[in-house]
């Protein structure tokens, strides 16, 4: 019975050291505040409010000419002709499709730059995460942004670490 005992506890041990080495392994970072902290970050932000601005501008002004041809036509439809009413309700018609048409490939647009943008400043954080979690022992890294799947992260957290690995203040 005291060498089951005995057993017992040197099992229990074991599995207590193996869980407290585990621990050691496992650190975290919140990827979603390091990235804005990133040059990159900015430079993306403003490259793609600046194609925002561009595409916003083109829209204002096809619906500019369209409210301006929908004003004059509106105006002359007593004085003209069926035929003529039919071939312009129907180039109203063209204007509107033509807008839709180029707001959607405005938002493909839009998102297609952004993926283009982000992907390297993504890369360079998860490369830089890599290297600083082996230089300081970590097998696993676990992403603490909210909403993650982390539920508590007592862990150390790499942010100082992958903040100066990418030279950010």
């Amino acid at each position: 019975m005291r060498n089951l005992r005995k057993l017992f506890l040197a099992a229990i041990m074991v599995v207590g050291f193996n869980v407290a080495a585990q621990a050691q392994e496992v650190a975290h970072i919140n990827v979603s505040e390091l990235i804005p902290l990133m040059p990159e970050s900015k430079t993306a932000k403003d490259e793609l409010t600046k194609l925002q601005d561009k595409l916003k501008k083109e829209l204002e002004t096809m619906q500019k000419d369209y409210q301006t041809k929908g004003q004059k036509y509106q105006t002359e439809a007593p004085t003209a002709g069926d035929a003529l009413n039919a071939t312009r309700m129907k180039e109203m018609q063209e204007m509107e499709d033509r807008m839709y048409l180029f707001q959607q490939n405005a938002d493909q647009e839009l998102s297609k730059k952004q993926l283009a943008l982000t992907e390297p400043i993504l890369t360079k954080a998860q490369q830089a995460i890599h290297k600083v979690a082996r230089a300081k022992g970590y097998k696993y890294v676990l992403d603490s942004t909210l909403g993650s799947g982390v539920i508590l992260a007592d862990g150390p957290n790499l942010m100082a670490d992958v903040k100066k690995e990418l030279k950010i203040n």
